[in-house]
């Protein structure tokens, strides 16, 4: 059975890719010329600010934040740097605290921590919010050349240029040590967003490949607050030379790797059965992406080309669906979802007071044809005027005003502050099956209407069970502190 159909060409990089990373709407390419290249991923047409440049030496890994809306590169110039999707602006610049040379990056699910790791056997955490480092420890001897986070960002795997995949906490606590899990090196390492939960156990997904030409996935469990244990499910040998680099697609159905051999091997995730072969490189194949919402798959290679294959309907998402996540993406939820009081309707206003607990103002509102613009300028006279005639309803309206003037404006937080769905800053963050977070309120809403489709993939929910982000919960919560 055919899968993946090729679709288009990128060469615009002038030395070899290394990393391919899709966010819902764009598609990464990194590479040794020190650039990183962003397309559309409607189209793949490049955007007005691509290439970026910044880095001295090669780039080699990128990733998006979990919404999107940072796009994340490490160098062997020991940097790390954060991009706006948006606008290509350098947002931070991060080194590493011995400058070594970087070699792998990813961000955190809940989008609480970056992670990058490097040549001198170090992982370096920072803060995702402030940008500080969190930590910088030891993984090891070897390169650390493979690292990433659980769907649940508790934990991460890092696996080094010796052969060993280690399990740590986000304090860089080792967890689990998986010796010589491949001969030669480890090269490449994933965690399915999907997770089981039974009782107090839960159980992840990890696949890894290496230079001894074999693909593996991992069941990796934790019973309460016990060790970890990986035990070892598939051992895949389709591909005839080393294996550089694996990815699972958003769903966890497939998972997909590149080889030395020029191949792109695609299989089924859970049977390990291999379901087609990808065969366009004239050279190493040294990255796989798949969109998380689109029917798409990219690859990189050593003959610095990116080829774009497009999966068969009835594979991933079909095309109707994708149109269809693009709206939903897109949509905002009834009420004042928007960036600044300035915007705000007239029935967002009677929303906002509802919300406030004024409902009896809502007729005066209503009468004055008061927007968001009006509520902006309101002060003791022009309260007065409107004719509340309760001295303690005009005071806690007032107060209420200068509350939401004062609120940081969502389009100065980060990205990663801002729920998906509604684009607002989240006050209640959780954690949704998908991997992503969302305010609680605007996931539930969505869950409710949506047939329990991820907001992000368009793909089912595996399960309704939201967790709540603690982590991002207390970055917002600084930020807001410190604006």
């Amino acid at each position: 059975m055919i899968m993946a159909s090729h679709a288009a060409t990128l060469a615009h990089h002038s030395d070899e890719v290394s990393c391919c990373a899709f966010s819902p709407s764009l598609l990464a390419t990194a590479s040794g010329d020190k650039t990183i290249r962003v397309y559309r991923a409607a189209d793949f047409s490049q955007l007005p600010f691509s290439p970026l440049s910044g880095h001295g030496y090669g780039v080699r890994c990128c990733c998006f934040s979990p919404s999107g809306g940072v796009l994340l590169s490490c160098s062997a110039d020991g940097r790390a740097i954060l991009w706006s999707s948006e606008t290509g602006a350098v947002v931070a610049t991060l080194e590493h605290p011995q400058r070594s040379a970087l070699r792998v990056c990813a961000f955190a699910p809940d989008s609480s921590f970056l992670l990058a790791g490097a040549s001198d056997g170090s992982v370096a955490l920072w803060s995702a919010s402030c940008r500080t480092l969190h930590r910088c420890s030891a993984a090891g001897e070897a390169s650390v050349v493979a690292c990433s986070f659980s769907p649940c960002s508790q934990m991460f795997v890092s696996g080094c240029s010796g052969g060993d995949l280690r399990l740590w906490d986000t304090d860089v606590n080792l967890l689990h040590a998986e010796k010589d899990a491949h001969d030669l090196g480890v090269t490449c390492c994933s965690f399915a967003r999907q997770f089981n939960v039974d009782g107090s156990c839960v159980e992840f997904r990890l696949a890894s490949c290496g230079q001894d030409s074999h693909l593996k996935v991992w069941i990796v469990s934790q019973h309460g607050g016990a060790a970890c244990v990986m035990r070892l499910l598939h051992t895949l040998t389709s591909q005839s030379a080393p294996v550089l680099c694996c990815a699972f697609s958003a769903d966890g159905e497939l998972l997909l790797s590149g080889s030395m051999d020029k191949s792109v091997a695609i299989y089924d995730a859970h049977s390990g059965t291999l379901r087609d072969t990808l065969k366009q490189h004239d050279r190493y194949v040294t990255a796989v992406a798949l969109s998380p919402n689109m029917p798409w798959i990219a690859t990189g290679s050593t003959d610095r080309t990116v080829n774009v294959w497009r999966m068969q309907d009835g594979v991933g998402t079909a095309a109707a669906d994708l149109r269809d996540a693009v709206c939903q993406v897109g949509r905002k939820l009834p009420g004042h979802s928007r960036m600044l009081v300035a915007d705000w309707s007239e029935e967002d206003v009677k929303t906002w007071l509802c919300e406030e607990g004024l409902q009896e103002l809502v007729g005066i509102f209503e009468a004055n044809n008061i927007d968001g613009a009006e509520l902006s300028q309101l002060n003791k006279e022009t309260a007065a005027e409107l004719g509340i005639a309760s001295l303690g309803l005009r005071g806690r309206l007032l107060r209420r005003v200068d509350a939401l003037k004062t609120e940081p404006s969502c389009s100065e937080a980060p990205d990663e502050f801002l729920c998906p769905i509604s684009r607002e800053l989240m006050k209640d963050p959780v954690i949704a099956a998908d991997g992503y977070s969302y305010e609680r309120v605007s996931i539930e809403s969505w869950i409710r209407g949506k047939n329990k489709s991820s907001p992000m993939t368009n793909l089912p929910l595996a399960m309704t069970l939201l967790t709540p982000n603690r982590a991002l919960k207390m970055a917002i919560s600084r930020w807001r502190s410190n604006q």
